[in-house]
């Protein structure tokens, strides 16, 4: 299947309330027009509002497939669900998490992207949809979309095609890494391979590695 960027989502952090209390946040996306600058840590005219959780080198831009749309649009009749819905910069076809690896090196535009890790649901999430159950139901889809990082800046637009440069040898994907995250925990074996993948952030290596230890404390 031709993997295409369908949508380029911007926004600029606004500050809402959520519960009682004023929130700040990106999350807020909309689709533009044209050809977009894609810069080493995001997108030209986007920002996030809180780069402990969001943005910085190894989550520059986010990507979510159109096709889990047809999913959400079923699971939740009742909402409208533009592109953008998700806080993704990129809608996407033919881009799945099940056949992502960790590491992948991906042509768009003029850039050049490497696919890095998943997409974890904050309750920034539950204020974009108005409800709380939607951070369950989004970990539990496995649907998480991927985050990339830059390793070229350039020009991009809806409708680019993305060309696959090379393909990580490790063979780690992103829905492996959600698998053990979030449903298969004692899988040592993943688990193993995890901590040592070059291609994924220290801060996910550390957590794997932390889970390992504690693995080895039961014995």
């Amino acid at each position: 299947m031709t993997m295409r960027l369908i949508s380029v989502n911007v926004g600029q952090p606004r500050t809402v309330r959520w519960k009682g209390i004023l929130v700040t946040t990106g999350i807020f996306k909309e689709p533009v027009a044209g050809r977009v600058s894609l810069r080493r840590h995001n997108l030209k005219g986007d920002a996030q509002a809180d780069l402990s959780v969001h943005g910085g080198v190894t989550k520059a831009v986010y990507l979510y497939p159109a096709e889990h749309y047809d999913f959400w649009r079923r699971e939740l009749p009742e909402m409208d669900l533009p592109f953008g819905m998700f806080g993704e910069n990129f809608t996407t076809q033919g881009i799945f998490e099940k056949e992502m690896n960790i590491g992948d090196r991906l042509a768009i535009g003029t850039a050049i992207v490497r696919v890095t890790e998943p997409r974890l649901p904050c309750y920034k999430l539950a204020l974009r949809f108005g409800r709380d159950d939607i951070l369950k139901r989004f970990l539990e889809s496995a649907r998480t979309g991927l985050y990339v990082a830059i390793e070229q800046e350039g020009e991009v637009g809806a409708g680019d095609s993305f060309t696959m440069l090379a393909r990580d040898e490790n063979q780690v994907t992103i829905a492996d890494l959600v698998r053990v995250y979030a449903f298969e925990k004692n899988d040592l074996a993943m688990l193993e391979r995890l901590v040592k993948l070059p291609a994924l952030s220290e801060a996910w290596r550390e957590y794997f590695r932390e889970r390992l230890a504690r693995r080895s404390d039961l014995y």
